[in-house]
């Protein structure tokens, strides 16, 4: 049975679709097979992955029986997505449900990619997660929304929420224009499960760039993530 897990954050920018890739990557490469469902009307996944020319169906032609949960499933080195649909409309908790159902033995991981923010979208995401992985970046703005999310994720009944501090700049914050890893976690009052450093080259992520590669600087944080997600004791590096 997969563990399913929504990836959200309270406001845009903070990286989340790429954490989420980079999080299915190294998930992968320790033996699961993961899929993500993106949950995203603005659809970046498929972008990341490199499959958008392949993309024919999304999770909403699943939900109305307009072809097999298979058919929707567009996978490129061992990640599966599928696809947001352009509309809300017609969606429910109950019908997101039935929708992870489908993926429920066929892997080890569902991540559903929430949009930014606290309004419908992220309620579907949150629908049938287990858990919660709450992503910030540390500065005042992000981490006061996600606050705001990880308490409306408590809201919606997934309790257990972790934190991950993403693009955390050393010497920024060394020079205090960026908070400290002890603030983030206070501000937001979630548990930390890793910080990934800054890395430009996931920004070449949706140019066709890899996200997940030994010679990045978010490689180690990405992996150990994914480690303890899957169970095992990595002392945290902050």
């Amino acid at each position: 049975m997969a563990k399913k897990i929504v990836v959200a954050s309270g406001k845009g920018g903070v990286g989340k679709s790429t954490f989420t890739v980079g999080l299915a990557r190294a998930l992968t490469a320790l033996g699961n097979r993961v899929l993500i469902i993106d949950c995203d009307r603005l659809r970046s996944v498929d972008l990341l992955l490199g499959v958008t020319a392949e993309l024919v169906y999304d999770f909403g032609d699943v939900i109305k029986e307009n072809c097999e949960p298979e058919a929707a499933i567009y996978e490129n080195k061992g990640v599966g997505v599928v696809s947001c649909p352009l509309s809300y409309d017609g969606l429910d908790s109950e019908k997101m449900k039935a929708l992870a159902e489908h993926y429920n033995y066929d892997y080890n991981f569902v991540l559903f990619d929430a949009p930014a923010g606290i309004d419908r979208g992220l309620k579907l995401a949150a629908a049938a997660a287990d858990s919660a992985l709450v992503v910030s970046t540390p500065d005042l703005v992000c981490v006061r929304s996600a606050c705001t999310a990880a308490r409306e994720l408590e809201r919606l009944g997934v309790s257990q929420s972790r934190l991950v501090i993403n693009r955390a700049h050393k010497k920024d914050i060394v020079k205090g224009r960026l908070l400290n890893v002890d603030k983030v976690i206070d501000s937001t009052q979630v548990q930390l499960i890793g910080v990934v450093p800054e890395d430009a080259k996931l920004r070449l992520g949706s140019m066709g760039g890899e996200i997940y590669r030994k010679n990045q600087l978010s490689y180690t944080a990405f992996s150990n993530i994914a480690k303890r997600i899957c169970g095992q004791y990595i002392a945290l590096d902050l």
